[in-house]
């Protein structure tokens, strides 16, 4: 059996990545996380969540875009890889998502217990 913390592994390596547009964050709001992702995330006061949810963005994000970048959840990795969260710009890697490697995000989703970032 899979841990949640292999699996977590297996998916963010089978995620494509592609450039963002200097300076965007349209695509970082209020987004949720897994239990195992959250713990790997610093922790931030009721008081930062609460006004980053206000504004409709994310805790994590600073003045010069994701302060947690390289630890960012899956759903943060899967926009503008899949025809589902397209970037708003029009950014996307060269091959989309394989449908098999988001279906299994969609499972481990499905299976994990999700928190608002």
């Amino acid at each position: 059996m899979t841990s949640n913390s292999q699996a977590l592994r297996f998916l963010r390596r089978h995620i494509p990545s592609f450039e963002c547009v200097p300076g965007c964050h349209d695509c970082c709001g209020p987004v949720t996380a897994s239990s195992e992702e959250m713990a790997r995330l610093p922790v931030k006061s009721a008081a930062v969540h609460a006004a980053a949810l206000a504004e409709l963005s994310c805790p994590h994000l600073g003045d010069t875009g994701c302060q947690v970048y390289a630890g960012r959840p899956l759903i943060c990795r899967l926009f503008g890889t899949t025809p589902r969260l397209t970037c708003p710009n029009g950014r996307r890697p060269e091959v989309m998502i394989d449908p098999h490697i988001e279906q299994q995000i969609d499972r481990y989703f499905s299976a994990t217990r999700q928190v608002l970032v």
